[in-house]
């Protein structure tokens, strides 16, 4: 299977996700109960996602979220006292020895473990007393897609479950129609990704849940087109960054409509008329759109909250094709393998 075949089956892989781990997450969320607050070990596309539960848990659930160093752990054996934490692991292979660490020394001062993974019967599974397979399947490509979608899934399906939710349990549901209209603009990114087949460097945009998209937009871009792709909140972009954008400068930007789409607008009007970026937008929003060189449309009326599960696919597909444009083969980006052990 091809990173494309892998892109085009995430619908698939939610409604997987929905009918199967439905009952196990509500079960998992009775026993465990809404933890006094939470610490995430993970690494790579998952600590991407973990960066999205720091939103979702801190927005719908009140709880304080935490992403380890796992160096600590690992390297420094100097671990933080985690006691009455919820800590869990993310982890596609579920092989990393540095976030076994974390879950290990956690085990020792008493805390709930939980694992979340591709890898059910993994190190990490085995070494956590709660696993979430995400069940996104045999992920061959070496670039995470289907896995980093499956992993938001389960980190949305956790926060309704703590809520007792049926209201966030319908939006969830609604997450695998989406993505096939988000599919459909393939072609518009095929035929865009050229305009940038030169690029060596980008700025990649995102704030509040997708300040996690930005960061995995920006990996993909990184390890499949090898772009010096630099991913900011907006909020910190005008802090210094913003400096580095000049006449024609590629800057990328998910900005969907909710609580940050007035920020995301003034900056993107500010780089398009003051500085004059070539901006690559991916939006629900006409106006915002209107400002673009190269506009994405995203399907109307999906919740803030789970953009990042929809509005992540149109930049797989850019990363995709822009490493096509580059003739490079994007199921072997070179220097990676599919498992990082790192300690």
């Amino acid at each position: 299977m091809s990173l494309h075949d892998e892109i085009l089956e995430q619908p698939d892989i939610i409604n997987k996700l929905l009918v199967s781990q439905e009952e196990n997450i509500y079960q998992l969320a009775r026993t465990i109960g809404v933890p006094r607050g939470i610490f995430i070990a993970a690494r790579g596309t998952s600590d991407n996602a973990a960066r999205y539960a720091k939103y979702v848990w801190g927005s719908f659930n009140n709880i304080p979220v935490s992403l380890a160093a796992p160096s600590l752990f690992s390297i420094y054996h100097k671990p933080p006292d985690l006691v009455d934490l919820l800590v869990i692991g993310i982890s596609q292979s579920g092989e990393s020895p540095d976030l076994l660490a974390v879950v290990e020394e956690a085990s020792r001062q008493g805390c709930p473990t939980l694992a979340i993974t591709n890898q059910a019967e993994s190190p990490l599974a085995n070494q956590s007393d709660f696993v979430i397979d995400i069940q996104a399947g045999p992920e061959l490509s070496i670039a995470a897609t289907k896995s980093y979608t499956a992993q938001l899934g389960t980190i949305a399906m956790l926060s309704a479950a703590w809520n007792d939710q049926g209201s966030q349990w319908n939006e969830i549901k609604q997450v695998p129609e989406f993505m096939d209209k988000a599919l459909k603009t393939e072609l518009m990114i095929k035929n865009f990704s050229s305009r940038y087949r030169y690029m060596e460097q980008c700025i990649v945009l995102g704030r509040g849940y997708n300040y996690a998209t930005a960061f995995e937009w920006s990996l993909k871009l990184k390890e499949l087109a090898y772009v010096v792709a630099q991913p900011y909140s907006s909020a910190d972009f005008l802090h210094g960054p913003i400096a580095l954008v000049s006449d024609g400068f590629p800057v990328f930007a998910i900005a969907p409509s909710g609580m940050v789409y007035k920020d995301m607008i003034r900056l993107i009007t500010r780089l398009q008329q003051d500085h004059r970026a070539d901006l690559f937008l991916i939006s629900d929003s006409q106006e915002i759109l209107d400002l673009a060189d190269c506009p994405i449309p995203l399907p109307k009326r999906i919740p803030e909250w789970l953009t990042p599960m929809i509005g992540i696919i149109p930049a797989q597909l850019l990363s995709y094709h822009l490493t096509l444009a580059k003739r490079i083969d994007p199921d072997t980006p070179r220097g990676l393998s599919k498992v990082t052990l790192t300690t």
